[in-house]
């Protein structure tokens, strides 16, 4: 109780315990996003074998918490102390302490940018149960993000839970939104894509984009509401489409290769939970004379 109290008294405490808290969890998001879809591979795989009547394959079974983490170059066990966010990376000069390779930039980064954010977000709602929903809200999207920039995949294991932690803070009076509020943002979400979907699959006859957009899209609905949807797809398709063209005019992507637009919808979901009526506030405002 006495850290409750320090945290609601103390607004800079508040934010500086909640960046810790980020760092420790970036660390986590960091197996979520390296494990989940090869423990989301290694379901469908049972499950298939289940279906054709086919005999187990014999397999190490990957969880978050096993096999324990260990160096992708020499298999070297990574020590508690070589595993502290941000610091060890410092320490170890992103290089293995076994075999010397380098350690990707990005394990850091991750973590940094958890912490970040999570500290962004105790500055601008303050000390309260609507700041837990958000920081929450925020590591999923996080997660969910590079999920998707490395495999395409927006798992229905996160997207779904964000969508009813939404719908949850709405009907326990937390959201700001009313349960009525939340429901129709989720039904709003998912429709709005799932249109978008099927008309560009009726002109083209391809697929445009994959049903997780939509379900994002709905648990960002549930989080903002519906009248807040334009501006999240304003923004993603905005972002979405300046890097897509970057990044084709660098070569590195081919014309016709896929762009996940998980990513985009995230960091615009993102940015209009803490900013979007500000945003719609001053937009409105320029038509004003």
């Amino acid at each position: 109780m006495l850290l409750l109290e320090t945290l609601s008294a103390n607004p800079t405490f508040l934010v500086g315990f909640v960046f810790v808290v980020g760092l420790l969890v970036g660390s986590f998001l960091n197996v979520v996003i390296f494990r989940f879809p090869k423990m989301l591979e290694q379901n469908w795989k049972a499950e298939a074998r289940e279906v054709l009547e086919l005999p187990e394959e014999p397999t190490d079974t990957v969880t978050l918490s096993r096999p324990a983490s260990t160096c992708p170059h020499c298999g070297h066990a990574i020590r508690w102390y070589e595993n502290v966010p941000v610091l060890s990376w410092l320490w170890l000069r992103g290089k293995c302490s076994a075999c010397g390779k380098g350690i990707s930039f990005r394990y850091p980064a991750i973590e940094l940018t958890s912490a970040i954010l999570a500290a962004i977000c105790a500055i601008h709602f303050g000390y309260g149960p609507w700041l837990a929903v958000t920081l929450l809200a925020t590591w999923m999207l996080v997660a969910m993000a590079m999920i998707d920039f490395d495999t395409t995949l927006l798992p229905d294991n996160l997207t779904l839970p964000l969508m009813w932690l939404a719908l949850f803070a709405a009907l326990i009076g937390i959201s700001p939104l009313s349960v009525e509020q939340a429901v129709t943002g989720a039904m709003a979400g998912y429709l709005s894509l799932w249109s978008v979907y099927w008309l560009f699959k009726l002109v083209t006859g391809k697929e445009g984009m994959g049903y997780g957009d939509f379900k994002l899209l709905a648990a960002l609905g549930a989080l903002l509401g519906w009248k807040m949807l334009p501006l999240v797809l304003l923004l993603s398709s905005v972002v979405g489409a300046v890097v897509g063209i970057s990044l084709i005019t660098t070569g590195a992507i081919k014309r016709q290769q896929g762009i996940p637009f998980g990513p985009y919808l995230a960091t615009a979901g993102w940015i209009s939970l803490l900013w979007g009526d500000t945003i719609v506030t001053a937009y409105l405002g320029l038509f004003k004379f």
